[in-house]
């Protein structure tokens, strides 16, 4: 075969989008994000971890781990060579709690820099690291209330969250790795070291009563047990919540278990088994260190923080709910000017609809032509999938559930379909009834307009009495045909509504 064919982009081919990485050097793991795009919801589109233990021995040492040194750096090159295949500009290193601490710290980033002499690395201070995580966070709960929390290997940033800004900053050296050696394997004494470090912080209990959001992977590892021992229905992390006495039973069985019965729950991670039950006792002391009352898990942190930092403020600030179903518009859909006229169209049918209701209508509209290009006997459960699974980092789970439903039921989706239960789980009565009544009026625009505007224009549904009317326009190329007149049926009927047709000249 000739080479240049294989070689040639495919005829009107998109240009890439841009791309950038970043290295989280971490006392526990390295791991390399690739992101594409400048858009408000991060898309990684690879994401490697090695896990090496760098900081561990520190306490006792003071020095990097000498065997995961020559790892290190090795793993290194081969991030740096994979994001520059992979057309990352810029690629970054941020090197947190064990490179900063160690007396080899230095040497270990002149050796790495040795290797690599263009690639940028940056040593954060405690204070920098916890700011980084926080706009990681705030990325994907812009209004978080409360206190971070980010636990690594080697440290414990605490930053404060006032409505979605964040305040003072606390570096405490109570990473996994760290505490357990300070308390040389004894849970006890590690309750009685996390205690003396969280008394230090005199700002910490005026989260009581408020969220305590929680990152890194020892945390997370924690909510995936959560998630595979309540079978809950969505195996996502990310905006996962814990009421404060589910959390503490949740530490509290964790940091009593031993290894053999941790290999055996549901969910736990064979490389964290080690740093569970200590990723366990700080949350707990946290726990009653600050007086929350929940916690969130959150997928956002460090990394997603330096993302962000590189973003206009402007789209950074853009709600996180409609600029993730803006994205899936922009990738999926066929027409960009629809979605807002469908907004316009529905918003009559909901005699009462709060702020929050309004803005998941007007979601769902843009990301109701999502299944377009797809086969069409599986339009509705891919669709289903990619609203329920798509990446955006500001849908929580009720968000990602209502506009799945709606979408999935817009594209005619069996109201017993096994795989749209999940969704009803999820959701409670009055936001199934919303989804089902919005999921009935998109087919019924759809089957109107074709999914154009133009003919869309020609029509109007309105509440009138205990009615519901659909208005046409004569002579604006829709018309009240069979299907149109058992879509209107079908719609009036979740309302309870008794369906007319009007045309008008």
């Amino acid at each position: 075969m000739d080479t240049a064919m294989t070689d040639m982009p495919a005829a009107g081919a998109p240009l890439r989008a841009a791309r950038s990485a970043v290295v989280d050097l971490g006392s526990n793991s390295v791991r390399l994000v690739v992101f594409e795009g400048h858009g408000r919801n991060p898309l990684a589109i690879f994401n490697e971890k090695a896990v090496l233990g760098l900081g561990r021995g520190l306490v006792t040492t003071g020095r990097l781990n000498e065997d995961a040194v020559e790892q290190a750096l090795t793993v290194m090159v081969r991030y740096h060579t994979v994001a520059r295949a992979m057309g990352a500009d810029p690629v970054e290193v941020l090197a947190t709690a064990a490179v900063r601490d160690a007396a080899n710290g230095a040497a270990f980033i002149a050796a790495l820099r040795d290797r690599l002499p263009d690639l940028v690395i940056r040593v954060l201070t405690g204070d920098e690291e916890g700011r980084l995580s926080a706009d990681g966070v705030l990325l994907g709960f812009p209004g978080a209330d409360g206190v971070l929390g980010d636990i690594g290997g080697g440290s414990l940033e605490l930053v404060e969250l006032a409505h979605g800004r964040a305040g003072r900053v606390a570096s405490l050296p109570l990473g996994a790795i760290r505490l357990a050696e300070r308390a040389g394997g004894e849970v006890q004494r590690g309750r009685a070291l996390a205690d003396e470090e969280f008394a230090r912080v005199p700002w910490l209990p005026e989260a009581n009563g408020r969220d305590l959001y929680l990152v890194g992977g020892a945390w997370r590892a924690l909510a995936r047990m959560h998630i595979a021992q309540t079978a809950y229905p969505l195996s996502i992390v990310h905006h996962y919540a814990l009421m404060r006495e589910e959390a503490r039973d949740l530490a509290g069985v964790v940091m009593a278990a031993t290894r053999r019965t941790l290999e055996r729950m549901p969910g736990a991670p064979s490389k964290r088994l080690s740093d569970l039950p200590w990723a366990a006792v700080v949350l707990r002391r946290l726990l009653r260190a600050s007086g929350a009352r929940r916690v969130v898990f959150s997928a956002n942190g460090l990394r997603e923080g330096w993302y962000a930092r590189r973003l206009p403020s402007e789209t950074r600030q853009a709600d996180p709910l409609l600029a993730a179903a803006q994205d899936l518009a922009t990738r999926f859909g066929r027409d960009p000017r629809l979605p807002g006229a469908l907004a316009r169209w529905t918003s009559g049918l909901f005699e009462t609809e709060s702020p929050t209701d309004a803005a998941l209508r007007i979601a769902a509209c843009w990301a109701s032509d999502i299944g377009s290009h797809d086969h069409p006997d599986y339009r509705a459960e891919h669709s289903y999938f990619r609203v329920l699974r798509q990446p955006g980092v500001g849908l929580d789970h009720h968000a990602r559930a209502f506009l799945a439903l709606a979408v999935a039921l817009r594209y005619e989706a069996a109201p017993e379909a096994t795989y749209i239960q999940a969704a009803r789980v999820l959701l409670d009565l009055p936001a199934v009834r919303r989804a089902e009544t919005l999921g009935a009026a998109l087919r019924l625009a759809y089957t109107l307009s074709g999914g154009t505007p133009e003919l869309l224009a020609g029509t109007e549904i309105e509440r009138r009495g205990g009615r519901l009317v659909l208005r046409l326009v004569e002579g604006t190329g829709v018309f009240a045909g069979e299907s149109v007149l058992r879509r209107v049926e079908a719609l009036a009927a979740v309302l309870g509504l008794e369906a007319a047709v009007e045309v008008a000249g």
